[in-house]
């Protein structure tokens, strides 16, 4: 190649290359796709967690964005939980988000606390508890996106271990970063209003066909079934769980100079009271004791009933 030639190459418009392969579309076609999928949210979602809850919850569309998805992520803050998410014949990746405040509302709800006693609680990063009742949530949009979306073959959605968005890995290098739509869906629960979002790659949106699912109440699970789920999901989460033991008292003297190998004796002479507490609470009042060579504590008393326990728990 003479010098001419190599005077004469030029950068290919990232934008221009985009739009001319199918990877970018105008604002107008993408603005249409999003309200389409949009407004099949906003018609069968309600019904969904009103016949599977029992709860009341609106649905609205939010408007759409446009940009690189690593850009449309990035914008979603720090409150959310996500998830990565695969529909076979459709997408092999795209994100689900959801603001935290509606994830901690609707357990709160679930596991009984009062609606007229909730306050909107502030986004934060959800607990792995909290993440664990998210992947339902997840499901559930996933499940009203794949009736959305012209799919070939009976594929059912792929939903990943939902995480904080501080967690989300640092984006691969060697992986071009898309053009994405972000759709929003604004989830209205009591006195809290918050948003769910799916980032789709434009090129995949702008092959898709958006249907009206037929017949609200097909395939839908039982009344209440979602809500004991939750429950199950909640009961088979793991706790760390702490013992806490009353030594004697010491003077500050006494304890500026104690030793590697000085021994402190229980405060109780003879059943030695155990506090178990997890998260900071106090769960259940145990005695000390022994089982060959472990050292065990036997529960005597509880601090509540079994759904105080569950709420303290998610507090």
């Amino acid at each position: 190649m003479t010098s001419a030639d190599k005077n004469n190459v030029y950068t290919f418009d990232r934008k221009l290359l985009a739009r001319m392969t199918g990877g970018l579309g105008d604002a107008k076609t993408i603005g249409k796709l999003c309200g389409e999928i949009g407004q099949v949210f906003t018609e069968f979602l309600p019904d969904i967690f009103q016949n599977e809850t029992g709860l009341g919850i609106e649905i609205g569309y939010g408007g759409f964005d446009t940009g690189l998805k690593s850009e449309l992520i990035a914008k979603l803050g720090s409150g959310v939980a996500l998830c990565d998410t695969s529909l076979r014949n459709w997408c092999p990746d795209f994100i689900i988000s959801c603001d935290s405040p509606v994830i901690i509302t609707l357990m709160e709800i679930l596991l009984g606390a009062p609606s007229n006693t909730i306050e909107e609680p502030k986004p934060r990063s959800l607990s792995n508890i909290e993440l664990d009742v998210a992947t339902m949530i997840f499901e559930k949009v996933a499940d009203v996106l794949k009736s959305a979306v012209t799919v070939a073959g009976s594929f059912e959605p792929i939903i990943g271990r939902p995480y904080n968005a501080g967690e989300r890995p640092a984006a691969d290098p060697d992986v071009a970063d898309v053009y994405a739509a972000c759709i929003n869906v604004t989830m209205g629960l009591g006195p809290v209003l918050s948003t769910f979002s799916i980032i789709v790659p434009q090129q995949t949106l702008l092959k898709t066909t958006v249907v009206f699912p037929k017949g609200v109440g097909q395939g839908r699970k039982a009344k209440g079934e979602w809500g004991e789920q939750l429950e199950q999901q909640v009961r088979r989460s793991t706790v760390n769980l702490e013992a806490r033991i009353k030594l004697q008292s010491l003077t500050l003297d006494t304890i500026s100079r104690l030793q590697p190998g000085d021994v402190i004796p229980f405060q109780d002479a003879k059943d030695v009271r155990v506090e178990i507490n997890a998260n900071g609470r106090d769960l259940y009042v145990c005695e000390f004791g022994r089982s060959g060579a472990k050292y065990t504590v036997r529960i005597k008393d509880t601090h509540g009933s079994e759904n105080d326990i569950l709420h303290h728990l998610m507090s």
